[in-house]
């Protein structure tokens, strides 16, 4: 594979790179990174590098690809190929699978289905045995079997003494807990957020202060067990924002992230009772948006990610309330991005990069992604004014469950390189 980026902007901030440049790409590694243009031979494929931007591959902390046990929604492959497809070359996908991903023949088993793939696949391992909250998984053998973090996600840990114990024992070797951050106790049977829409359509409401309490209560604990690492998923609401915000200014090491749909859709979108619009934790209001815009900008949020949840049209085609949680994202994630933060002006480009590729290698302790020569090409390459209307009918995933489709985007992914491969992103 030889392949020549002509005249490209490369964004990379990990380097302090914001410029145009010229990169030779030789059997999966860079062998000409500079200025100059540069001669090429007639078989080596060259891209245009107008209106388009270079930058460090990028990764999505939170996926579900329901291998094992539910591949009729997804499956390791497809979830791969809706990655590429919207630019990311690595992923990390949650432990609730059938059986979960709670011992080490399970983590080799995505290895194995995984391997030699154009994008990472990182395991992350249950915090408990059967995601049941009761006790702890073995977690010294699920991280050297490979796992980069833990979190029941989907389920909440609801036992203190157990999560306690989880901080407790992470210590030793520093690993990362997460937490889906839900107190059940008050989200039993939830449709919606909590608030004037559940109101007016009858719905039982999920309240904010669920989401709250649980993460008020890890970082708590996380600091009583010594500072341990720990991070929030999806978070959803200005107070959660609050408490990540106090919990930095104690130099507590505790980060975050947050969804597209979260920093893009409100409430009132599950009005018509599309269950494309329903999801755990539920779409807020537009103040709880505004903050977590806020929060990006500031720092408090960590990261971007799409908590990609793929779920078969039977599922989703029934009464709102019956419908599963979740929606798919990978594939329109950086186009909504670009869409609702960068062309609006809410961040810049170089903030977008870290959010969505340097941050998450970072919370993860992986190594980040440099463009020198002689090193690996992980590149993720899109254009920042392409105009397309979103159609699920070309996601690579196999399950259509956006709350996007049909709607105008403008930037878009076009190709990603990674592990000596190349792909064409079709959207």
């Amino acid at each position: 594979m030889q392949i020549y980026l002509k005249n490209i902007r490369v964004v990379n901030p990990t380097q302090a790179l914001d410029g145009i440049y010229n990169i030779l790409i030789n059997e999966g590694k860079i062998d000409y990174f500079g200025f100059s243009e540069i001669n090429v031979s007639p078989e080596v494929k060259i891209i245009e590098g107008d209106d388009l931007v270079c930058a460090p591959g990028f990764f999505d902390m939170h996926v579900h690809f329901r291998d094992p046990g539910q591949t009729y929604k997804e499956d390791i492959h497809s979830g791969i190929l809706a990655a590429a497809n919207g630019g990311f070359t690595g992923v990390v996908c949650m432990p609730n699978t059938n059986p979960p991903i709670d011992n080490p023949t399970i983590v080799e088993y995505i290895k194995s289905k995984s391997q030699n793939a154009i994008v990472d696949v990182f395991p992350a391992a249950a915090i408990t045995k059967n995601l049941r909250g009761e006790s702890l998984t073995s977690m010294f053998s699920l991280h050297q079997a490979g796992v980069v973090m833990f979190t029941d996600d989907g389920h909440s840990v609801m036992n203190s003494e157990v999560m306690r114990r989880a901080f407790d024992y992470s210590g030793t070797y520093d690993f990362l807990i997460a937490q889906h951050c839900e107190d059940v106790n008050l989200t039993e049977n939830f449709a919606i957020n909590e608030g004037v829409v559940s109101t007016k359509l009858g719905l039982k409401g999920y309240p904010a202060v669920a989401e709250e309490i649980i993460l008020a209560r890890d970082i708590m604990l996380a600091e009583y067990c010594g500072n341990r690492r720990y991070h929030a998923q999806h978070i959803s609401i200005k107070g959660s924002v609050e408490l990540i915000r106090k919990a930095k200014d104690k130099g507590l090491r505790v980060s975050c992230e947050v969804t597209p749909h979260h920093l893009t859709l409100d409430e009132t979108s599950v009005e018509d009772l599309d269950s494309n619009f329903k999801m755990n934790p539920p779409l807020r209001t537009k103040s709880d948006i505004d903050a977590l815009k806020k929060g990006l900008k500031e720092g408090i949020i960590d990261c971007i990610a799409t908590d990609h949840a793929p779920h078969s049209s039977n599922e989703k085609d029934v009464e709102f309330e019956k419908a599963p949680n979740g929606v798919v994202g990978l594939e329109t994630a950086l186009g909504v991005v670009l869409t609702y933060l960068y062309h609006t002006g809410d961040l810049s480009l170089n903030k977008i990069v870290e959010l969505m590729s340097i941050n998450p290698r970072k919370i993860l302790n992986l190594p980040l992604v440099v463009f020198k020569e002689g090193v690996e090409a992980n590149m993720t390459i899109f254009s920042l004014n392409d105009e397309w209307i979103v159609d699920k009918q070309f996601f690579k995933s196999k399950s259509q469950n956006t709350p996007y489709d049909g709607y105008k985007l403008k930037g878009k992914p076009r190709f990603v390189i990674n592990n000596n491969q190349f792909f064409v992103c079709n959207l």
